[in-house]
């Protein structure tokens, strides 16, 4: 069977005759838009996501939690998040005879994505963006969805992971990046401060993304206003400081995550106002002190996080992240590292950041 006839018959399943073409440069799915621009078929990467109707259940109740919050407001639910096309039998996915699990979403016109070279404006919008989707589920039960990938933003289950990898060194690779798990080693004491302080309560439990690159948001091709959020595959439960600091991690870094002339890896101060005053425009009045207090933090949090993920993969012999060259996640792990330490520099200026914003 070809590709496009095997396709057409997964087209059928959703009640859906058209022609398809691949679409986007997702990493992780594999994505399809038909040539009449309705719809979106993707075909879930279940080695990624194990349970993806699970998955697909989150997704659901959290759009359809937007839909009618938007609705109430006078928005467009068809515009301003996703909407599933269930199958002709009513599930929010299709699983196949020979195991592939595929979903299909309305195509959402008059949007363009933004895959690099963003503007001041554009972090701004973003900010907006994420900002209203965590304040429109403000009152969603977060406690009620799945956990898609356990442990996701455990910083402290990270560094565990890390220690382990250099304990086996399965790739023998231990000798050769010292410097790096020594540096690694060295931050793991601040590892623990955002699930300290979800234990205790003084950062609540809320829906986060979990991913919040700039490209997942759709944004209005006319007027460039931020429309919707996209890549819904992980939002958990979990605190919106892991979608805040993630968001400021790859929009204010200055350079791409694998640059490996680190002279021009720095943390933008300047990108991290645009994008908090955007958040803040939907988030200010709602966000609790102690969150407040650890904005700046976030983003040294989930850069730290994100390195010693990639120091880990390098040294169980890349195993997780897709790789483009050898040594491709050490680079990233040194870039990431550059940037902690830039942006722990940078700490008590983006403080004062904070505090200015929170006067306005």
């Amino acid at each position: 069977m070809t590709k496009s006839i095997e396709l057409q018959k997964i087209l059928e399943k959703f009640g859906v005759a058209a022609e398809v073409e691949l679409y986007g440069n997702g990493h992780i799915n594999e994505t399809y838009r038909t040539l009449s621009n309705d719809y979106i078929l993707q075909k879930i990467n279940t080695n990624i996501f194990k349970e993806p109707e699970k998955m697909m259940e989150n997704i659901s109740n959290v759009t359809s939690f937007l839909g009618e919050k938007l609705t109430a407001g006078g928005g467009d639910p068809n515009r301003e998040t996703l909407t599933i096309i269930k199958t002709l039998d009513g599930k929010n996915c299709y699983r196949a005879e020979d195991g592939s699990v595929y979903r299909m979403y309305k195509f959402v016109s008059g949007t363009k994505a933004i895959e690099s070279g963003a503007k001041k404006e554009d972090l701004f919008r973003a900010g907006q963006g994420f900002g209203r989707f965590q304040r429109l589920l403000g009152d969603f039960p977060a406690d009620t969805l799945y956990e898609t990938i356990a442990d996701f933003h455990n910083t402290p289950k990270r560094v565990r992971d890390l220690e382990a990898a250099v304990s086996a060194d399965i790739a023998g690779r231990r000798e050769s990046v010292r410097a790096e798990i020594n540096f690694a080693m060295e931050c793991a004491g601040f590892a623990s401060v955002v699930t300290d302080e979800m234990e205790k309560g003084t950062v609540p439990l809320r829906v986060t993304h979990n991913d919040t690159k700039i490209n997942n948001i759709l944004f209005d091709a006319k007027t460039g206003e931020a429309v919707c959020v996209i890549d819904l595959d992980t939002v958990m439960p979990g605190s919106m400081l892991y979608d805040f600091g993630d968001a400021l991690r790859i929009g204010a870094s200055t350079a791409a995550e694998d640059e490996t002339n680190l002279d021009i890896v720095s943390f933008s101060s300047e990108n991290f106002e645009y994008f908090a005053k955007g958040y803040f425009s939907e988030m200010k009045n709602v966000l609790t002190e102690k969150e407040i207090e650890l904005l700046p933090f976030s983003a040294k949090l989930l850069t730290y996080e994100c390195g010693i993920r990639f120091l880990t993969d390098y040294l169980n012999g890349d195993t997780y992240f897709r790789i483009h060259h050898e040594g491709h996640n050490l680079d990233r792990a040194r870039n990431q590292f550059k940037l902690v330490r830039d942006i722990a520099e940078k700490e008590e200026e983006l403080k004062a950041i904070i505090r200015t914003l929170m006067q306005e």
